[in-house]
């Protein structure tokens, strides 16, 4: 076994270990605390992140870990490896009993990620990536053939804030003036590695996303043949401004209605 492939076992072992902690107080009457307007967090979200580090410490004692959540690090460092986390993305369907959740682990070396899972146990799937490529329930992903934007789907991913709501309108206009349909499923890591399976044509923000919310599923879309930019149509990395990620035969498209988020274009 290659480090790459201990790491894309262990990015998994790790996530299970999170879920399986988060899934046992899904639908259950938990505490929910706020860390901020709009910002959410409970004792699952602790309590998983703190196994899936756990799991990861057994085998990379020396890692870097950045989490969402108590003492992790913010920031994805440039050099070395390092294991990018978030114990329960879609905080806000958790606590209001939807199923569209997941636990993400991804694997980084250099500030590239190498490996990563999410499993979403409500849903009954586990996404991985690794070298190779990427998968739902251990079958191969590829992203949507989709080439005409009126049979695209697209998500607004992300949040915005409620003096950005202008913003969030005009995400939303932008997707449908310009595609077949829309989704928001408010969840990042599960909505890119739904645009790695062929559920939706792309998912759009102008925002600057943590690390935790976006490493895991963009590695995905790329390995099952997807393609990710920031504003600019530059190669996304986690520390760009704004997140495209499209099957890339529309990923034109979907960065016209990612730039048009800040004047309203309506294209």
């Amino acid at each position: 076994m290659t480090d790459v492939d201990e790491r894309a076992a262990l990015a998994e072992r790790a996530a299970r270990a999170g879920a399986r902690i988060a899934s046992d107080a899904f639908r259950t009457d938990i505490d929910v605390e706020s860390k901020g307007e709009d910002d959410v967090v409970t004792e699952a979200d602790r309590a998983a992140q703190r196994a899936v580090i756990e799991t990861i410490r057994e085998s990379f004692p020396n890692d870097a870990v950045v989490g969402e959540e108590e003492d992790a690090r913010k920031r994805v460092p440039d050099e070395g490896p390092a294991w990018v986390i978030d114990p329960i993305d879609g905080t806000h369907n958790f606590v209001r009993e939807i199923r569209v959740w997941g636990t993400a682990v991804a694997a980084v070396v250099d500030g590239e990620p190498v490996a990563a899972a999410t499993v979403c146990p409500a849903l009954e799937d586990v996404y991985t990536a690794d070298d190779d490529g990427a998968y739902r329930n251990g079958e191969r992903l590829s992203v949507s053939d989709a080439a005409e934007p009126r049979r695209g789907t697209v998500d607004p991913t992300l949040w915005w804030d409620h003096d950005s709501r202008g913003e969030y309108a005009n995400a939303c206009e932008a997707i449908v003036t310009r595609f077949g349909d829309m989704r928001r499923l408010g969840a990042a890591q599960v909505v890119l590695p739904t645009v790695a399976a062929g559920g939706l044509e792309g998912t759009i923000s102008n925002l600057r996303a943590n690390p935790w919310d976006s490493v895991a599923g963009v590695f995905m879309v790329r390995q099952a043949g997807g393609r990710v930019t920031d504003l600019e149509g530059n190669r996304w990395r986690h520390d760009s401004v704004g997140l495209v990620a499209s099957n890339g035969r529309l990923h034109e498209d979907v960065l016209a209605a990612a730039r048009a988020i800040e004047d309203g274009d309506e294209g």
